[in-house]
């Protein structure tokens, strides 16, 4: 409580024009004199009642427009309560002006110096209870505005009514609001200092919104989630992730599978029917496209609004945890789609947000997107810094993801990116580098690292920028894997080739693995290549029906045998036959049809022998665990290779890229024996014309190698062999 001072007819003037950013100098308890003294801001009411030790005592009118005011010897203290009348009905609250603030000054230092990791357990809606009142604490960072004030559903959305105090050089506002709670809907009503525009907006921190169209955000009640992967995230800790396999079936959860009527899946029903689907099918992780709160549905989620809301589409955030729990409980690894590197321009969210260039930057040759008409993060201000980091460590820490995957890094760490000649400026080096957004993705690898030990960070960069995947100390960005985009583009330019001209792009197959060890690869057939008029994977093969879905078995079952970690699009997994659509669920009922179950069950295998055979993922990231045995044969469109574990065991791996089956194609291998067929894209069980080999001696040394294998190669299809 403070000691009233200041004469308050000015402050009078700011609170009612609603100009004021000190509240609590002139609302709430105050000594005066030797007795104490009441005010509150009712516009709306005709009287005003202290409620104070069972007694209600009538506050006088002391400014026309709704200023009321009590004197007394008694000190109210903080517990007291407020009776109105407005004619039409009759309501009583506790004073939020008799609760002051109370933000960590440290924790106001470490999110203005960037280092405040955990930045959602200050800023947002935290229910709290003091003194026994239960109520709801709200902060905000708005640096540039005159006055700040809380609206929402408890005030009728009247921005004169609970006005939010500022804590100085830090740009926060804080209000503590008695008697709300959960569910409560609200935005923050802020004027700019200096244009005086007022401007309604969500809550950058909100944990919960509103279900579009509306754009509120929502109190979300304290978790009381109880968590069942206690052993799983154990495990993550000591999990050697480099050396196990990794096999990830990306989805979009609004059209994986919906209701008959259009209805989504709910977060819920999707852990009923998505879990044992993928696992089913032998992946050993899932990834979610962007499940933060976005307001527009064609955006895939891809347009965030919410940085630390789960979208209401699919349900609560406690659903969403049941879902990543039930994952784990099955074990399924579980990763998630985040958004750093821009945000849109609703005018409800992050875009000019206390009425300045707040979170982007005031010159669009910085702070706009040309592509995607966002917004950029200014990654150079060091409470942005707090707040994309602090959303990162949300999403690990709250929901236990085990993995983040980082969209669309080039644009980040490229000033130039899709931007031509004077539509960018050069960092203070005269170069092209975001210089600030390195410096970001760098910290947010060491902080997700060290606070999440076996979780990792997974970078789509397309470019050549080096050491992506490589530590810090390095100099590398630090993270764990990147998307192989080169291998992605060359392998399906090579596989629309006419299978008679492929011969004269032999070198698209072969030329990855020389770079093929300079970072830590994923290979992906991601949802980018089968959208935006792309058509479907099946799509882009040549030929006629048979010979679409075997060059489809065969693009798969190379996948899964070159080294690096995998990802596949929903849909991959049945051959789906048309371009994705957002609007609509999955092709479900092309699985009634032979060609498309066979493709299902050629991929099913696949994971299985991937996941089980250690030769096809142990040394995914180090030359010793690929060698070609023939990569030369542009003529007859075969590629030949071993793929190796740490303990020498191999596995050999065959594929003809041409419908015309080769008898008695010999090949050398590196160890004499007996060979069996694992695996053959050709079988018929896949919808194959079943050339296959079955057993296999071999035979003397060949090419350089100590023995080797005459074998049966089957049209447009692959083989895996190794020693029986």
């Amino acid at each position: 409580m403070t000691i009233l001072r200041l004469n308050p007819e000015h402050m009078f003037t700011r609170l009612l024009e609603a100009r004021e950013h000190d509240p609590f100098a002139l609302l709430g308890p105050h000594r005066s004199g030797s007795g104490w003294r009441v005010r509150t801001l009712a516009p709306g009411a005709q009287r005003v009642w202290l409620c104070l030790a069972g007694k209600a005592q009538a506050m006088r009118r002391v400014h026309p427009d709704g200023i009321f005011e009590w004197s007394g010897r008694q000190d109210p203290g903080q517990s007291y309560s407020l009776r109105f009348d407005s004619g039409n009905a009759l309501w009583e609250r506790h004073d939020p002006y008799a609760f002051p603030p109370a933000a960590s000054a440290d924790d106001l230092y470490l999110f203005g110096e960037g280092n405040l990791h955990q930045a959602y357990r200050l800023f947002g809606a935290h229910c709290e209870s003091v003194l026994g009142i239960a109520g709801v604490r709200f902060r905000v960072w708005a640096p540039n505005a005159e006055r700040v004030s809380l609206i929402g559903d408890c005030n009728g959305w009247d921005g004169r009514t609970h006005p939010m105090a500022s804590l100085g050089a830090s740009g926060a506002w804080e209000l503590f609001v008695p008697d709300i709670g959960p569910d409560a809907l609200y935005k923050f009503e802020i004027r700019h200092r200096d244009s005086g525009s007022v401007l309604q907006k969500a809550d950058p921190y909100a944990r919960q919104a509103e279900l579009r169209p509306g754009t509120a955000s929502r109190v979300e009640a304290p978790s009381d989630f109880s968590w069942g992967d206690g052993r799983w995230l154990e495990l993550r800790r000591e999990w050697d992730w480099q050396h196990a396999p990794i096999s990830i079936y990306e989805l979009h959860a609004g059209s994986w599978m919906r209701h008959a009527d259009g209805r989504y899946y709910s977060y819920r029903e999707l852990a009923e029917r998505l879990i044992p689907y993928v696992i089913e099918c032998g992946f050993t992780h899932i990834e979610f496209m962007p499940l933060t709160e976005h307001p527009l549905d064609e955006s895939w989620g891809y347009q965030t609004t919410g940085y630390f809301a789960p979208t209401s589409r699919f349900g609560s955030a406690f659903e969403l945890r049941a879902l990543v729990d039930a994952c784990h409980m099955a074990g399924l690894g579980v990763i998630l789609d985040w958004v750093p590197g821009h945000f849109p321009e609703d005018g409800f969210a992050l875009a000019h947000f206390d009425g300045s260039a707040l979170y982007e930057h005031e010159d669009p040759r910085l702070g706009q997107h040309p592509d995607w008409g966002t917004h950029v993060f200014n990654f150079g201000r060091k409470e942005i810094k707090s707040f994309l980091l602090s959303s990162a460590h949300y999403w690990l820490s709250e929901f236990h993801f085990d993995a983040l995957r980082v969209d669309a890094v080039a644009s980040m760490i490229y000033l130039d990116y899709s931007r031509q000649p004077g539509e960018w400026l050069p960092n203070r080096l005269g170069g092209r580098e975001n210089l600030e957004a390195v410096e970001f993705l760098r910290e947010l690898n060491v902080m997700v690292h060290g606070d999440f030990p076996g979780a990792l960070t997974i970078a789509e960069e397309s470019t050549a920028w080096p050491m992506v995947s490589r530590p810090t100390y390095a100099g590398g960005l630090g993270f764990s894997i990147k998307w192989n985009m080169g291998w992605m583009n060359d392998t399906l330019a090579y596989m629309r080739c006419d299978p008679l001209y492929r011969r004269f792009h032999h070198e698209l197959l072969t030329f990855g693995q020389l770079y093929a060890y300079s970072e830590n690869f994923l290979l992906p057939l991601s949802h980018d290549e089968v959208v935006h008029g792309k058509g479907c994977l099946l799509g882009k093969m040549p030929g006629d029906s048979w010979q679409r879905f075997a060059n489809l078995r065969l693009l798969f079952l190379a996948q899964m045998s070159f080294p690096g970690k995998k990802l596949n699009f929903m849909g991959n997994e049945f051959a789906q036959d048309s371009e994705w659509h957002a609007g609509r669920e999955l092709a479900w009922a092309r699985l009634n049809d032979p060609a498309h179950a066979g493709v299902r069950r050629l991929f099913t295998d696949l994971n299985r022998l991937y996941r089980e055979l250690p030769a096809l993922h142990d040394l995914d990231f180090d030359q010793s665990g690929f060698e070609w045995l023939s990569c030369d044969d542009a003529a007859s469109s075969v590629l030949a290779f071993v793929r190796r574990a740490r303990d020498g065991r191999c596995a050999v791996v065959v594929l003809n890229f041409t419908p015309v089956p080769r008898e008695a194609y010999s090949i050398g291998v590196p160890q004499a024996g007996l060979y069996r067929e694992l695996l053959n894209s050709d079988s018929r069980h896949y919808g194959g014309t079943d050339i296959g080999n079955g057993m296999l001696a071999s035979g003397g040394p060949r090419m350089g190698q100590a023995a080797s294998l005459t074998l049966r190669l089957p049209p447009l299809a692959g083989v895996v062999l190794a020693l029986a």
